[in-house]
């Protein structure tokens, strides 16, 4: 029997490898083309040293890796995957942050994780969703990677309005002591993974979390970061 092949979830051209979920044309256009900062993932003059806003007030986190920015192609995949919601679509973005990785790895300055973790969600959000985006992400980069994944590590003891509806500031107070972390962290290079980072006060309030709990240092991998 012939087997059927897999289309893309951009550009619906035949895939080599249908588990890929995005053809390598569109792998291409989506990747970051400006030089961007290491530490924040914003433009910047150079990508292999910190910024000037890096140099005056860094964040607390050591790097970000993101796959692009926020803008198509890539962001209405991430919107389809979030609202829609089509938790099919993990493997294939999974593969893109993979990818992006392995390209920032080979940069140098790199530092294999000890432990993976997923940003979550509030459980009454979280069930209305069916999912947690970043959860889907995480399996399938620690089964990749080989390294430790654990969903419950970290919980969101506070339900708190929805960031994108916040400004910055309001942002930085709607997550003070919404999280809890529930595994020793203890000299551990631990990996964070969202979906979009945008003003970063998410992940950086997990950072802190970690950091205060005694962790190595911090990576920060999203699919999107928005300029």
């Amino acid at each position: 029997m012939l087997t059927v092949p897999g289309l893309c979830w951009l550009c619906r051209m035949p895939l080599m490898l249908s588990q890929w979920g995005v053809c390598s044309g569109c792998t291409r256009a989506m990747k970051v083309r400006e030089k961007v900062c290491p530490l924040c993932g914003l433009p910047a003059a150079r990508d292999n040293i910190a910024c000037g806003r890096c140099l005056q007030k860094p964040p607390p986190w050591q790097r970000l890796i993101a796959v692009s920015r926020y803008a198509p192609p890539l962001s209405p995949l991430v919107q389809q995957f979030k609202f829609l919601p089509r938790p099919e679509i993990a493997h294939a973005l999974a593969r893109l942050l993979l990818l992006a990785v392995l390209n920032a790895r080979r940069s140098g300055n790199w530092q294999t994780p000890d432990m993976i973790l997923s940003v979550p969600l509030h459980a009454r959000r979280q069930w209305r969703r069916g999912f947690n985006q970043s959860d889907l992400l995480c399996r399938a980069l620690a089964r990749w990677l080989r390294s430790p994944y654990h969903p419950a590590a970290l919980r969101r003891v506070r339900a708190t309005p929805v960031q994108h509806q916040l400004n910055a500031r309001l942002r930085k107070q709607n997550l003070k002591n919404a999280f809890r972390l529930e595994l020793p962290v203890a000299g551990l290079h631990i990996v964070v993974v969202d979906d979009v980072v945008t003003t970063g006060s998410t992940v950086a309030e997990i950072t802190r979390l970690l950091l205060r709990s005694g962790a190595a240092t911090v990576q920060v991998w999203c699919l999107c970061r928005t300029l």
